[in-house]
């Protein structure tokens, strides 16, 4: 009976040793042959070529094209008119008149040339003229509503403050798609080390059961150790699909940022592999905490849009406030019957004090109900407004705050993680050398190596939580870069 017991677990092992022996079809990371991506290698790409990037880039631009459209208020334009009736031999009226508007920014006044030429049997003796024409040069100033600011410089000064309100929004979606990167590939990182741990540990299990079956085939071990030995390595291999699958995942979302100068979509190679982490992440720096507040404080892309804003409600309160003075524009020309001034040959119809034209225009509305309502409306916005920075200000400064303590946190945790393997180790090396003596179980040996799997499996975490923390960070300073 103990023979055919001996003959029947040796072919138990034989079939055993068929199923797992060879070299480990699941060893399929080359840490020796693949390619290392860097995040900095990441952050080129990415700049270059991100669409979400280049739309970013456009905020800018549309400002600039809106500040193009206000200084168009300020453009030279030219009007010309020509009139002419001629009825029963008799010409009614021949009337021509042109003029040149060259709008300053002084005093929102207007320089304005003009030429005139009406005559005929039936004119209006106010703008009949003599055979030559009548030419003006003069000037529109508005002495009340209008001349500290007027409609149009008020939309110009609202479209320049405008650009900074562009530029922030522009740093803000570019430090958000570098934030989501950053964690995407510390994913890929964290996965990828996950699979390379539960990889080493398909190895160490079959290594494991070749051994023991050997031992087995020769009697120095008990079948059921091989059965053991079996069970490990096939659960690991379940983890190893399950992890394959993952780290697929994590490179795919990783290629969702990947963009070549065409414009044509890229997928990150299953050879590339994520920088390694070269032992604990560097402490935070000193005065790290004060820097990123201080900077804050003066650039977050959100408290930024918030100061611009109020800026702009600055100009549009003194608009509406220059809008409750009454409206007085005073207009006058100097007249001339010359058309041409390439010469000059002076004559009493010349330039001169004595022809002149000019006109005042007054109006004010006597209750002043709808300005009145509007400037309240902008002060209002302006509290409104002066509240939110208040309120943004602070969750901004307890944001940075909070993710600075988690960054402190985790570099704890590392240091207590780090030992933790090292003593685990030297409990699966000490479990290990009993084995060998006889006087310990695979089952322990086994417990202790998959704790110590799982730990560095945790390890891996901690230091890709880390290092989104640390992106957090950053970003939640307004910035992507270290100050």
């Amino acid at each position: 009976m103990r023979k055919e017991g001996k003959i029947s677990g040796y072919l138990i092992l034989v079939v055993l040793l068929i199923l797992w022996s060879g070299n480990s079809l699941y060893a399929q990371v080359k840490p020796d042959t693949a390619d290392t991506f860097q995040l900095q290698d990441l952050e080129e790409v990415v700049f270059r070529n991100h669409p979400i990037v280049k739309q970013a880039a456009l905020f800018s631009e549309s400002a600039k094209a809106t500040v193009m459209q206000s200084l168009g208020y300020f453009d030279p334009a030219i009007k010309a008119g020509f009139d002419r009736k001629v009825f029963g031999r008799s010409e009614y009226y021949n009337r021509w008149m042109s003029e040149l508007k060259i709008p300053l920014w002084l005093a929102g006044a207007d320089l304005k040339i003009g030429y005139d030429r009406s005559v005929g049997d039936h004119v209006n003796p106010e703008y009949q003229t003599s055979g030559n024409g009548l030419t003006g040069v003069g000037l529109s100033i508005p002495l009340g509503q209008g001349l500290l600011i007027d409609s149009r410089r008020n939309t110009l000064r609202q479209a320049k403050v405008m650009l900074n309100y562009a530029e922030a929004e522009r740093v803000k979606q570019v430090n958000t798609v570098w934030y989501n990167i950053v964690k995407d590939y510390w994913a890929w990182y964290f996965a990828y080390r996950q699979f390379q741990l539960i990889n080493e540990g398909v190895t160490l299990a079959e290594t494991r059961f070749k051994a023991i079956s050997q031992q087995t085939a020769l009697g120095d071990k008990a079948t059921i150790d091989s059965v053991e030995a079996a069970i490990t390595v096939q659960d690991r291999k379940i983890q190893f699909e399950k992890m394959k699958i993952e780290l697929l995942n994590a490179r795919l979302t990783l290629s969702n940022h990947l963009w070549n100068d065409e414009g044509d979509p890229l997928e990150l190679p299953e050879y590339a592999r994520p920088q390694p982490a070269t032992g604990l992440p560097e402490s935070s720096r000193r005065g790290l905490l004060d820097t990123l507040l201080n900077f804050a404080d003066r650039n977050h892309p959100d408290l930024l849009k918030l100061r611009t804003k109020d800026q702009q409600l600055g100009i549009e309160r003194a608009y509406r406030a220059e809008m409750l003075k009454p409206k007085l524009n005073v207009t006058g020309s100097l007249l001339s019957s010359r058309r041409s001034f390439d010469g000059y040959v002076p004559d009493y119809y010349d330039f001169n004090w004595s022809n002149y034209k000019v006109g005042i225009e007054f109006a004010f509305p006597l209750f002043l109900r709808a300005e009145r309502g509007k400037l309240k409306e902008v002060k209002l916005k302006r509290m409104e407004l002066a509240y939110d920075l208040q309120q943004s200000n602070r969750e901004i400064r307890n944001a940075i705050v909070s993710s600075y303590n988690s960054l402190d946190a985790y570099q704890v945790q590392l240091d207590v993680q780090v030992k933790s393997i090292d003593n685990q180790q030297l409990l699966l090396e000490g479990e290990s050398s009993k084995f060998d003596l006889g006087e310990s179980t695979l089952f322990l040996i086994n417990t202790r190596e998959s704790k110590l799997i799982d730990m560095k499996i945790k390890r891996e975490e901690m230091i890709s939580g880390y290092q989104k923390t640390l992106a957090e960070l950053y970003y939640k300073a307004g910035t992507r870069n270290v100050m």
